[in-house]
């Protein structure tokens, strides 16, 4: 054991909390967890995940060779990696010189790193050509980012760090259970109430956060943008908006009031099942606090109507004025680590780097000068994640993805899972033996995150390093020189390093006088100043431009500087319970698995604490349908069946079911989820669908 330990960073969440690594010498242990306590987001605190994380280094739980499907045997069979990189480079050359290059799909993932992210949406545009590239970040938090460019101009999670959060007087907490997707976040929340502030969390569970609330508001799944716009109905009917700041820093705000307006309390009661007493209360606590916060999550983002919903949250941010001021405002927890510098920088189906919009010849020409190619040659805006996947089979036959588990993860899941079996060729670069990964005629192991160098960027906005501390193991690459081998081998032999920081030097390249502007940041400034918030445009000597921790106190990012509110109306979800499917079903996360579990499974300490799924159900649900805690019962919906035990429990809606989501097998809860899509953000509506849950025979 080395007495030396390098800072880096946890390779779950979009926290991305601070730790140090201590190289070991043990196979099963080849770097410690060591606490970081001067990293602000953290301050040293972990979770489970975090601390048991380089159990995934380990050679016992990764892929650390090849493998391509034998035509003999039909079994994934190790290989060179000559071999493998020739017949990855080979099937999609086939595709694309005989169906053309939108028939060859590339689909990323939100943990990838800025470089790893960047490269792979030009590998796709100028090595392939495609216009079909996108990534599961589409299934975190698009909804979020669609509305926040409508209202602000600009997308960024939070456009404030998460300091600020104990130091606001009221938060509304919508459609998130910190305590178990983020739990070193939970004490801003802690720290918010010691500190003489409120909580208001909207959930129809009472999870663990919502037991820290001083008011939990339970809606029924779907009825979010209801509920936001019943609130706002009662500001405007008791005088509460802030005329001055309505006047000064916005605009629409006349239709936007309309529509609130159209959403009296007792409606709003007969479609969420929140009492008016409980909608008056939450605004009272909100408007008498001197500075307040609406965060969102999952819950509301998840639906076909999120844009929307986000939407109604931030016009009672503005008509209130708790937006563009100290201590106030709107923002978006990001749930995957690199979820927000992974759309940022060309993952997504309509994006260049630097936030730049595909479809913008200014951008395509910027980019392509960078790129070093003729912008007419960059292909237009391609399908959504899971418009991409439905399409597999058909016109996408080939498909090269790195980092996702959708077998897993995408709604409709037992029909993406028959759409990549009826691909000509899929490729996949993974960590570990997914379930996705299993299915695939080519995997190529890759490395992780304490094994490479590379930038990530958190829910604040702030660009971090992760440092590598270990070699891989024999025979495994990184996923950049996986990119330059395929690459060269399809006629690119430039234009694709493998060197992470040149990678970076040529992404602050791209990125400069985009939205997501990283020209001002370096390697040696992330290290230096633990992180550095974008937009951070290069300037000249003597002094670098600081970053910006804090954005829109002067002016919002539209052409006039004004926020912009946006009328909307609710909507019912996109299957609503009828005698069939008489229950709604809601999906989420425990906190000891993460995502698709593909690597949190294969760490035995946290399949200890969370071994496989449940379904959680009232008491008055389970005398129903004759169910006892442990029993297991089955989900039933149009598209497919769920099981798992029984868990009743008070602290849910009797008329909804909750099911987590890591878990492939007959307990994969995403065969039942609906894929209707939100119109703007292409987001599925994993939130909410009719099902009916009967004992499991």
């Amino acid at each position: 054991m080395r007495d030396e330990t390098i800072p880096t960073h946890c390779p779950y969440c979009a926290l991305q909390c601070g730790m140090n690594l201590r190289p070991g010498g043990a196979a099963e242990t080849v770097v410690e967890v060591v606490e970081r306590p001067d990293f602000p987001v953290n301050r040293g605190a972990l979770c489970g995940k975090g601390r048991t994380s380089p159990a995934l280094l380990s050679s016992r739980v990764r892929l650390t060779e090849p493998l391509i499907r034998s035509h003999a045997t039909g079994r994934l069979e190790p290989a060179t990696w000559e071999d493998a990189l020739r017949t990855i480079a080979d099937g999609l050359r086939r595709t694309k010189d005989v169906h053309g290059p939108d028939a060859v799909g590339v689909f990323g993932g939100g943990g990838l790193t800025n470089e790893k992210a960047y490269t792979l949406g030009k590998f796709a545009r100028v090595v392939l050509g495609t216009s079909q590239i996108d990534y599961n970040g589409r299934f975190c938090m698009s909804s979020a980012a669609a509305a926040h460019n409508k209202a602000f101009g600009l997308d960024r999670g939070l456009p404030f760090p998460l300091e600020d959060i104990p130091k606001t007087g009221c938060v509304i907490l919508v459609g998130s259970n910190l305590a178990e997707t983020m739990p070193p976040a939970l004490r801003f929340l802690t720290e918010l109430k010691e500190n003489g502030g409120t909580l208001i969390v909207v959930d129809p569970r009472r999870t663990k956060t919502a037991e820290q609330a001083d008011l939990h508001l339970a809606p029924r799944p779907g009825t979010d943008l209801a509920l936001a716009l019943g609130l706002l109905h009662v500001i405007v009917a008791e005088g509460r908006t802030d005329e001055a700041f309505i006047e000064e820093r916005t605009s629409g705000w006349a239709d936007a009031r309309a529509a609130a307006m159209a959403h009296w309390p007792e409606l709003v009661e007969r479609i969420t099942g929140v009492g008016v007493p409980q909608l008056r209360e939450a605004v009272r606590m909100f408007c008498d606090a001197p500075t307040g916060m609406v965060l969102t999550a999952r819950g509301p983002e998840q639906q076909s109507k999120g844009t929307d919903t986000v939407s109604a949250w931030i016009n009672l941010c503005l008509a209130t004025g708790r937006a563009g001021r100290p201590l106030s405002g709107y923002g978006c927890l990001t749930g995957q680590g690199n979820g927000q510098g992974g759309r940022e920088h060309g993952q997504k189906a309509d994006q260049l780097p630097g936030y730049r919009k595909l479809d913008d010849p200014a951008a395509r020409a910027h980019v392509a000068e960078v790129w070093g190619v003729d912008p007419e040659s960059l292909p237009g805006p391609g399908r959504s994640a899971y418009e991409l996947l439905d399409a597999l089979g058909g016109d996408v036959k080939s498909l090269l993805l790195m980092g996702s588990n959708p077998v897993v993860s995408a709604p409709r899941a037992a029909h993406v899972e028959e759409r990549l079996k009826s691909l000509d060729f899929l490729a996949v670069a993974d960590v570990v033996l997914s379930e996705t990964a299993a299915l695939a005629d080519v995997v190529l192991p890759v490395t992780q995150w304490a094994e490479e160098t590379g930038t990530t960027t958190n829910l604040e906005g702030r660009v971090l390093l992760r440092r590598r501390a270990v070699d891989a193991p024999p025979g495994v690459r990184s996923d950049l020189q996986v990119l330059g081998g395929l690459a060269g081998l399809l006629g690119h032999e430039k234009g694709f390093p493998s060197d992470p920081e040149e990678v970076f030097e040529e992404l602050r390249r791209a990125s400069a006088g985009g939205p997501a502007d990283y020209s001002g940041i370096t390697y040696r400034r992330i290290a230096e100043e633990d992180g550095v918030f974008w937009p951070c445009p290069e300037q000249q000597e003597p002094e670098a431009h600081p970053g910006t921790p804090r954005l829109f106190l002067d002016r919002f990012a539209t052409d006039d500087g004004r926020a912009r509110f946006v009328a909307v109306g609710h909507r019912p979800a996109a299957e609503e319970p009828d005698a069939e499917y008489p229950v709604l079903l809601t999906t989420g996360r425990v906190v000891a698995q993460y995502q698709s579990g593909a690597q949190t499974r294969r760490v035995d300490e946290l399949n200890a604490a969370a071994p496989g799924p449940f379904v959680e159900l009232h008491p008055q649900l389970a005398e129903r349908i004759g169910a006892a805690d442990g029993d297991p019962v089955a989900v039933v919906s149009r598209r497919g069946r769920a099981v798992g035990p029984a868990r009743i429990t008070n602290g849910i809606r009797p008329d909804t079911v909750f099911m987590p989501f890591h878990w492939p097998g007959e307990g994969r809860v995403n065969t039942v989820t609906n894929p209707a899509l939100d119109p703007t953000s292409r987001m599925p509506e994993f939130k909410v669908c009719a099902v009916r849950v009967e004992p499991a025979a």
